[in-house]
């Protein structure tokens, strides 16, 4: 098994506004730094984008009534990385909710960093929806 981070997020919009509003692989460049070109092009059942280190590809989950919204990040070497991801009920309001798997290899010092990116991910979320 890989040690894991789960990183959330509190939003005061209801949960499945929020999921609707967020789900859209058309979406997460506007908060995910990972996608530092600013747009995912089509490419059959996968997405492209220009990420920090080059080339990705990012495969989503369909939309669903449950919040989910898993993908999956092709790097170009041969794996792709799970990126478990959840929209989910708090009362009145909703929490976003990402889980991080520290990958084979990787250093402490690179798994604190990638934990560090997708807090400030979720903090550019944050500012976007409650602007």
């Amino acid at each position: 098994m890989l040690p894991s981070h789960t990183l959330s997020l509190t939003i005061p919009r209801n949960w499945l506004d929020l999921y609707e509003t967020i789900w859209k692989p058309d979406y997460f460049p506007k908060w995910a730094s990972g996608l530092s070109s600013g747009t995912l092009e089509p490419e059959g059942n996968h997405w492209k984008a220009k990420g920090p280190e080059g080339s990705i590809k990012i495969r989503f989950t369909e939309h669903n009534p449950y919040g989910v919204m898993d993908h999956w990040v092709d790097t170009g070497f041969g794996k792709e990385v799970y990126m478990p991801m959840r929209v989910i009920a708090n009362e009145q309001g909703a929490e976003v909710i990402i889980t991080l798997y520290r990958q084979p290899l990787m250093s402490d010092e690179k798994f604190e960093q990638d934990i560090a990116l997708v807090k400030s991910d979720l903090d550019a979320l944050h500012r976007l929806l409650t602007q």
